[in-house]
């Protein structure tokens, strides 16, 4: 953590500093466990380890899962059904995989909403939001090529909608779309590029995620609070800190048994339970499936893309501005990518100059609404494209867009924040007298004054 002042690793034995003059990983390891933790983190910082977790499950079975899969269109469909069926373990190894991406999102989710909150975009941490943001984006572009790889019918036709999408980019959109393809259409081409993109984006993002905590690191962590550790010297900051091992490691190890449970039920018991029928069934060009929808990772931006249909006022209005160019399509995977883009630029559209939402009365609200726009959003996108679903899309994409670039510019300059703690020590100790009082710690664990 830079600027604050901590413990440094020092080399005891022979063998410990030979290595250390030649490679200081052991130094490395000290600095990431010993780091200085702000001590009042409550249980919405455990999702980093539960990410950390599924990065390293999705790669380890993603690499004994391609040992036996054929990317190939003739023989995609039954490479998978040879995983299920014989390969020892293989129903366990894709279960795992295919729940794992779904444990993935809904952990990366959680992860972004809990930093939208408490502010952790910020300044001085704008970089390490971006770099979540970037993974974000490839853990998409990676879970949709995977989506791709069963070739099922709900495979083959949801790449064929989404990349069907470029098309609608004017004058460039058909030459990326073949690039994509490797033809004219979804076949054999498209499955071996999505294979091998599939393959390699995981240890890019795995490097990202090493890039990601090493920004966070530098900067230090973001606490409920918002109000940053005591620099001036090392006994302030040690009031305000916390080793990270042993205390924050315990804590995220028990939350990861717990969140773990609940997974491991999910795939022994209903594995199929987030999947779809049709994708058991090969894929086939010339049947279409009565409601082609992705993944529910997806489903929100899938909702925001449908609802720009071309009777809305502001495709109408783009489509008159940009002399035809901007039409209903292309208006929607704008709207789809820039549901997205916004979300990256939050460091610059909170105008807000208090960091946490913990603070902000006003912003509460907002930001709960925001939560419940996205649900629905999720929950529209998984509906046929007309009335009543159509409506309630376009009215949840509104609110979405309005929160980041109309609603967060004017509560920094309408809101009258609460004064934040003095100091992440204080609020530590209240937080603690408030449990005494309440009877859930004991009277022996209130701070000394």
């Amino acid at each position: 953590m830079s600027g604050i002042p901590h413990d440094h690793y020092e080399p005891k034995t022979g063998i410990e500093k030979w290595l250390d003059r030649r490679l200081p990983i052991v130094g490395l390891i000290y600095g990431t466990l010993m780091i200085p933790t702000p001590k009042n983190l409550n249980w919405w910082w455990i999702w980093g380890i539960v990410l950390a977790f599924c990065l390293v499950l999705q790669i380890v079975t993603g690499i004994v899962l391609v040992m036996h899969f054929t990317p190939h269109a003739d023989m995609a469909f039954n490479s998978v059904e040879h995983i299920m069926r014989n390969v020892n373990g293989g129903y366990m190894l894709r279960y795992l995989h295919m729940n794992g991406a779904s444990l993935f999102f809904f952990a990366v989710y959680i992860h972004i909403f809990r930093g939208l909150y408490y502010g952790s975009y910020k300044a001085p941490r704008e970089v390490t939001w971006i770099i979540g943001m970037l993974i974000y984006l490839l853990m998409m572009a990676t879970g949709f090529m995977g989506y791709v790889l069963p070739w099922g019918q709900m495979s083959f036709w949801g790449a064929t909608v989404i990349t069907g999408l470029f098309g609608a980019i004017p004058g460039i959109g058909e030459p990326i779309q073949t690039w994509l393809l490797g033809g004219p259409a979804v076949g054999n081409a498209t499955l071996n590029r999505f294979f091998s993109l599939h393959y390699l984006l995981p240890f890019v993002i795995a490097a990202l995620v090493i890039l990601h905590v090493w920004a966070f690191h530098t900067t230090g962590n973001n606490n409920p609070t918002g109000v940053e550790v005591r620099r001036g010297s090392k006994e302030e900051a040690e009031k305000d800190t916390l080793p990270f091992w042993p205390y924050f490691v315990i804590k995220d190890l028990f939350a990861l048994v717990v969140v773990l449970a609940v997974f491991w039920a999910i795939v022994g018991f209903m594995p199929n339970f987030l999947g779809h029928p049709d994708n058991y069934i090969m894929a086939d060009p010339l049947v279409t499936p009565a409601h082609i929808v992705p993944e529910w990772y997806f489903l929100p931006f899938y909702a925001i893309l449908r609802a720009f249909t071309a009777d809305v006022w502001v495709v109408i209005a783009a489509n008159w501005l940009s002399f035809g160019i901007i039409d209903a399509k292309f208006f929607g995977v704008l709207a789809m990518f820039g549901a997205i883009a916004v979300m990256a630029l939050t460091p610059w559209l909170d105008t807000s100059a208090v960091r946490s939402g913990a603070n902000r009365p006003m912003f509460k609200s907002f930001f709960w609404l925001l939560v419940v726009d996205f649900v629905v959003l999720m929950w529209a996108g998984a509906m046929p494209a007309e009335p009543p679903y159509s409506t309630i899309s376009l009215i949840g994409s509104a609110y979405w867009f309005a929160y980041f670039l109309v609603i967060l510019p004017l509560l920094g300059v309408l809101e009258r924040p609460k004064a934040p703690p003095a100091t992440i020590e204080a609020d530590f100790k209240a937080t603690v007298k408030a449990k005494a009082a309440k009877g859930k710690v004991a009277a022996e664990q209130i701070p000394a004054e």
